[in-house]
């Protein structure tokens, strides 16, 4: 089992709040982490994917949290929504005897927050902890390191960055971080496992939460999906190329988005001077699903002159997402790009506004013009910025100048670089 870096931050949710919802995709290890915290909070732990106890929270739900004594787990919550009222009149019980903190360890496969009748029935006695797929780092067994942290303020010249091996950085890009896929030690097999994933989230999932019994285009959606990670939201273009009406669209991206098959990563739109592009970036949640979806192989990259930038740019976006999960720093994740193309991969904001820009490159090389951007933003926004970083596929860690470094992409799961 791996150390999860998000597992003291739901500790200490457990020892001060009435309910935490251990919250992210299916197959990510919600199951397998509350089940390894209950030595350090017993607890008796109950799965709603037992259809005897499900049948059994959906027929009484008050009735079937009334018999639950003392703190327990409540596995795949989102499969019996009528039990969120039902814990919500336990918690204020507990509450009034002075017993509430900690008794409810949820854990959901759907993202709540975009289920707000669900968010609100617990507002204020519930904390949602986000646990995504394994980041480089648990891999590499050094979880507590904060990689983004260290790419925002940290000094970058403490200790040496090692070189960002090819082909090691190929397995990586085609693992990605869902624990089963990872395990998996044939393409074979992986590829089994991540078509088994999209037919339970895309026919079990979908049709539980959005009591539908048919949504046929949803497999050919997710492909488009697949084919513009990494790109701009354009739902126009997404109607005309799957010949799915926009409001139809909208309806099923917002599912895949609850079910955390995309994520849509927000503009940076802070200065009202500036001619800004709004709309969002969306990429899909791992990088191995996204090579799964696009057909790339370990030979069609080792082949290639260069590995593919929107698969490259998917890793990153998932690694930033990954530690910024228990960032102490409160930082945030954008991207930056004028109306007249100039651009930025990634931007991360602290809680004061400081900003580092992140550019991906999927080659081996740097020079000059990789930074345009970020002298862009240098120059434009000097009191806000804090450093850019051009993280490429390379060997070398390199300084371009005032506040602007080249940092090999080896820096997620380098078990030596340095602590933010």
């Amino acid at each position: 089992m791996y150390d999860r870096h998000i597992a003291p931050l739901l500790l200490e949710a457990l020892a001060d709040t009435p309910v935490v919802l251990l919250n992210g995709a299916r197959q990510t290890g919600k199951s397998t982490l509350a089940q390894s915290l209950r030595e350090a909070t017993p607890r008796r732990y109950l799965t709603l994917d037992d259809h005897t106890t499900l049948a059994a929270a959906r027929s009484d739900p008050a009735g079937f949290i009334a018999a639950l004594a003392g703190p327990v787990v409540i596995d795949e919550i989102q499969r019996a929504p009528e039990l969120f009222l039902a814990i919500k009149a336990a918690v204020d019980r507990d509450r009034a005897r002075g017993q509430a903190a900690g008794r409810f360890l949820l854990t959901g496969s759907a993202n709540v927050m975009l289920l707000p009748a669900l968010a609100d029935s617990l507002a204020g006695r519930m904390e949602i902890v986000p646990l995504t797929p394994l980041s480089c780092a648990e891999r590499a067994g050094d979880p507590q390191r904060n990689r983004a942290e260290w790419l925002f303020d940290g000094d970058l010249t403490t200790r040496p960055v090692p070189p960002c091996e090819r082909d090691f950085f190929i397995d990586t890009l085609l693992a990605g971080g869902f624990p089963e896929a990872v395990a998996r030690n044939t393409p074979r097999r992986r590829q089994a496992w991540f078509d088994s994933y999209l037919q339970a989230v895309l026919q079990r999932d979908v049709r539980e939460l959005a009591n539908l019994e048919q949504l046929t285009e949803l497999p050919n959606l997710v492909q488009l999906l697949a084919h513009r990670s990494a790109s701009l939201l354009n739902f126009a273009e997404l109607a005309r190329s799957s010949g799915i009406a926009q409001t139809t669209l909208k309806r099923y991206f917002t599912l895949l988005e609850t079910l955390f098959l995309i994520h849509r990563l927000p503009a940076w739109e802070r200065n009202p001077a500036k001619r800004l592009v709004k709309a969002p970036k969306i990429f899909l949640p791992d990088s191995g699903l996204l090579a799964h979806l696009t057909g790339h192989t370990a030979d069609t990259l080792a082949t290639a002159p260069g590995l593919p930038g929107d698969l490259v740019e998917t890793f990153v976006c998932a690694e930033l997402l990954k530690h910024l999960a228990f960032s102490a720093r409160g930082l945030s994740l954008w991207h930056y790009r004028t109306q007249t193309g100039i651009e930025v991969d990634f931007l991360l904001e602290d809680r004061h506004g400081k900003l580092a820009g992140i550019e991906v490159k999927a080659a081996a090389t740097v020079d000059g013009k990789d930074f345009k951007g970020l002298r862009h933003l240098q120059e434009t926004e000097p009191e806000r910025f804090q450093r850019g970083i051009v993280l490429y596929a390379g060997r070398e860690y390199v300084a371009f100048g005032a506040g602007l470094y080249a940092v090999p992409m080896s820096v997620w799961w380098a078990t030596q670089s340095p602590a933010a």
